[in-house]
């Protein structure tokens, strides 16, 4: 299992290279507190799709990334997690600029954590509202 409490830490200290997917979007963590992650990625050219406007699932990524963050925050060490359901609401066009996700635990279960995330573009303006259920599970064989 991955130890998030090390990466949290590390990730918070501007370490690069710890997760590629972070890197390759240039998304960047401005705020990491219990229950609580925030995010922010540049919009760039490589991110439109034909029509001119940011592909939505990358949005979506971005926002999966930030409630997985938050839920990070939460875990008893050795445990980790996947997701298992997202759903998204787009609320407006994004076309430049920079976005930036705020993510929160909303509920956390057992095995089951709930998070929200609401993505902006930099005027305040709601882009995207995103919920997702995540799955926690140990590091040992009956997990599996």
């Amino acid at each position: 299992m991955p130890d998030y409490t090390s990466y949290l830490q590390r990730l918070r200290a501007g370490e690069k290279g710890l997760n590629p997917f972070l890197d390759f979007f240039k998304i960047t963590l401005e705020d990491l507190q219990d229950g609580y992650a925030r995010f922010r990625m540049p919009v760039r050219p490589e991110y439109m799709q034909g029509a001119g406007f940011m592909q939505g699932g990358v949005i979506v990524a971005m926002a999966d990334e930030a409630i997985a963050h938050a839920i990070m925050t939460v875990l008893e060490p050795g445990t980790g997690i996947t997701t298992i359901e997202l759903k998204s609401n787009f609320l407006a066009p994004v076309r430049d600029g920079e976005l930036t996700a705020d993510a929160r635990v909303f509920k956390k279960g057992r095995t089951l954590i709930i998070g929200d995330c609401l993505v902006k573009n930099d005027n305040g303006r709601d882009v995207l509202r995103c919920a997702a259920t995540f799955l926690s599970f140990s590091g040992t064989k009956d997990s599996e």
